[in-house]
């Protein structure tokens, strides 16, 4: 189905890779690890096949849990033998990482045009709330939702319906807004429009079908809204 802007009155968000980016990480490891590039990516891996994993053999834990663990993992496939302190300052890094070019601005339009804006995202409440303060978007959302809530990861159709219960939104007027393939699909197959932010013109995990809607930025939202 193609995207439809006139369905749309609330807009709903990813966090991690949408609107801070996670490849930041590496300047934590970087003091750390000889090579941190692979390091940060077995993490990133590695964190999402945990939530994946939990879904379906009903192991929950909050997310910063699964990212600790999953760092855990990464550092010991890669040899690094560090304290558990240091394991958790470079974890911390989660509660400040570097906010896209296109956020502050393409949300701020939205906000602007009326639109219902919300995070809907993995992340426990204190990441979220970190992250929404460090990327400086607060006055700009309605709230944020978590998985958390209801101790479910993405993309389990149960937190897309759960957000939109949250937002007082009939599913179908979400445009979701995200970065992870799984997500898209996730949001679609809940019945929201689903959005890919497509900021490196990287190609689409094409196995289930096609976004509703591809965009190169933020910014990108704003134009076919309006």
């Amino acid at each position: 189905m193609p995207f439809d802007p006139d369905r749309v009155t609330t807009v709903t968000f990813d966090s991690y890779s949408t609107i801070v980016d996670v490849e930041a990480a590496q300047k934590a490891l970087a003091d750390r690890v000889d090579d941190p590039r692979p390091v940060s990516r077995l993490w990133r891996s590695r964190s999402l096949a945990y939530t994946f994993l939990a879904n379906q053999i009903d192991a929950y834990k909050p997310f910063y849990e699964m990212n600790r663990d999953a760092l855990q993992y990464a550092l010991d496939v890669h040899g690094v033998d560090i304290t558990t302190e240091e394991r958790d300052e470079i974890l911390a890094v989660y509660h400040e990482l570097d906010v896209f070019d296109d956020v502050r601005d393409g949300m701020n339009k939205l906000y602007d045009a009326g639109y219902d804006l919300y995070v809907v995202s993995n992340g426990n409440p204190e990441m979220l709330d970190s992250m929404v303060d460090f990327a400086g978007i607060g006055g700009l959302l309605e709230d944020t939702v978590s998985a958390d809530e209801i101790e479910t990861f993405k993309p389990a159709a149960e937190l897309y319906r759960h957000a939109a219960d949250r937002t007082s939104t009939e599913i179908g007027e979400i445009a979701h807004v995200t970065a992870g393939y799984f997500d898209v699909y996730g949001a679609m197959h809940a019945g929201m429009q689903g959005v890919w932010v497509n900021r490196d013109d990287g190609p689409w995990d094409s196995f289930a079908g096609e976004p509703d809607l591809t965009i190169g930025s933020f910014h990108g939202l704003h134009e076919r809204l309006l």
